[in-house]
């Protein structure tokens, strides 16, 4: 089924929490392991801006549809990370910009060359590079989906668990965008087929690599999805379905090299 990119425009809004009593977090407070994850989650949703920038210097920007869905997209990201950085702040953590600044800035040059690597692959793959972004974007919104159900059940939480539900649910019409796309542009290319399950057997990490060091990665990715093996084959399955995929386990496999006991 074709996504509708006029409907979703016209119908995107910013999640959603005012109608949530954060006042309850003072009787029920979260714990720890769930604070740090969730701080976790603020920090790539707010560092969507930098994903799309190196995103505009490829041959998805030709991409109408591409272009159009971007635009919506990173809005919502960015109020998905008001809304978490919303509850933080009732438990004594600040995400301001200026510390949003600093933790960009300490990237160094892994930030700056972003785009020059994003342009640079772009260009050597051609038009081809439009599956992969497709490609991996499904995959990137596939486990953010997972990782907000996730952190929702695991804490039952009156206030915290409805609106990770919500985020939730907005990251689901990403998932559908991308899979669409995804899915057309391998139809159209088994040499698109070939490098994007390359691409994703060798080179697809967690979302949140590269921004985060590796000990937080494993830190959280082992608090959300240590026994969820069942879940994380579910994911890969839903890749399997693209074009050319069968068969490929980027998730078990990922979190394999992590260490994390599925």
């Amino acid at each position: 089924m074709a996504f509708d990119l006029e409907k979703y425009a016209e119908t995107s809004d910013r999640v959603r929490w005012e109608d949530l009593d954060l006042d309850l977090f003072e009787e029920q407070p979260l714990d720890a392991e769930t604070l740090r994850s969730l701080r976790y989650m603020c920090d790539v949703e707010y560092h969507t801006s930098c994903y799309l920038r190196d995103l505009l210097v490829t041959r998805s920007h030709r991409e109408d549809e591409a272009r159009g869905f971007m635009t919506t997209w990173n809005r919502e990201e960015f109020w998905h990370g008001e809304a978490l950085s919303a509850v933080l702040n009732r438990h004594g953590i600040v995400v301001d910009y200026d510390e949003l600044k600093a933790k960009r800035i300490k990237l160094g040059w892994q930030l700056a060359l972003g785009p020059v690597k994003q342009a640079t692959g772009s260009n050597l793959v051609g038009d081809d590079f439009i599956a992969v972004h497709m490609t991996w974007g499904a995959a990137n919104e596939l486990s953010a989906v997972a990782a907000y159900r996730r952190l929702a059940a695991m804490n039952d939480h009156p206030v915290l668990s409805p609106l990770l539900e919500r985020i939730a649910k907005q990251e689901t019409r990403h998932v559908a965008f991308y899979t669409t796309q995804g899915r057309a542009k391998l139809e159209e290319s088994t040499r698109a087929q070939k490098i994007v399950r390359w691409v994703m057997s060798k080179v697809w990490r967690p979302v949140g690599s590269g921004i985060m060091d590796d000990a937080g990665i494993r830190h959280v990715m082992n608090h959300l999805f240590t026994g969820q093996g069942g879940e994380l084959d579910k994911l890969d399955q839903r890749v399997q379905r693209f074009p050319g995929l069968d068969g490929i386990t980027i998730f078990r496999t990922a979190f394999e090299k992590m260490g994390i006991v599925l």
